[in-house]
């Protein structure tokens, strides 16, 4: 089973990036389930841990309205299939890139060949001020 790093980076972002390890049962996965276990991981911590604001790869709308100032609701368990389903859509309209070392992913079928120590990087984009 190999543990990979994931490594989160907001184009443009001058924050460090976030890094974590996730376990994999099968060396060979598709960019499609990568991204189900990854969100499927940070759903259940934000959930056990019944946090304000999501830390995660996609906002929930939610998190989105408490991000511009509005008082969110704490402790509200989050869907990780809904989760899912954005993150889905946002690699879709290229909200976010998927990178395993230096090879992007195309397509949400494509396969990666995942080595211990792997490093996959989401790499998040952010709409330019007024464009």
């Amino acid at each position: 089973m190999p543990t990979v790093q994931i490594v989160d980076e907001t184009l443009g972002s001058r924050t460090a990036p976030h890094t974590w390890t996730l376990e994999f049962p099968s060396e060979t996965v598709t960019v499609r389930e990568f991204i189900r276990r990854r969100i499927y991981e940070e759903v259940l911590e934000h959930n056990s841990k019944s946090l304000e604001r999501f830390q995660g790869l996609v906002q929930p709308e939610e998190s989105e309205r408490v991000l511009n100032g509005e008082k969110g609701k704490a402790g509200r368990k989050l869907d990780w299939e809904a989760q899912y389903a954005r993150a889905l859509e946002a690699f879709r309209e290229n909200g976010f890139f998927v990178l395993l070392e230096d090879r992007q992913a195309e397509s949400l079928d494509e396969e990666f060949v995942l080595t211990d120590g792997s490093s996959v990087t989401f790499l998040k984009l952010v709409a330019l001020v007024g464009g």
